[in-house]
């Protein structure tokens, strides 16, 4: 399945949902994902499903000073 994540061409494999999108990622700490421009809630990773052509953006929080 092909989308954009954070703007560039991305293809995923086997995953079907955000949470599947998470777990292959690695992502882990502080952060927030959009789906076509709805921020979406981490109680529903596991129940949104992506389909070919989503938008999606992931913004990670940066400790710093």
């Amino acid at each position: 399945m092909d989308l954009l994540l954070n703007g560039e061409p991305f293809s995923l494999g086997q995953t079907k949902t955000i949470a599947d999108l998470v777990i292959s990622l690695e992502l882990d700490g502080k952060f927030a994902i959009e789906l076509n421009q709805t921020i979406i809630p981490r109680s529903e990773y596991t129940t949104t499903t992506l389909h070919a052509g989503d938008q999606i953006e992931i913004v990670q929080a940066i400790g710093g000073g």
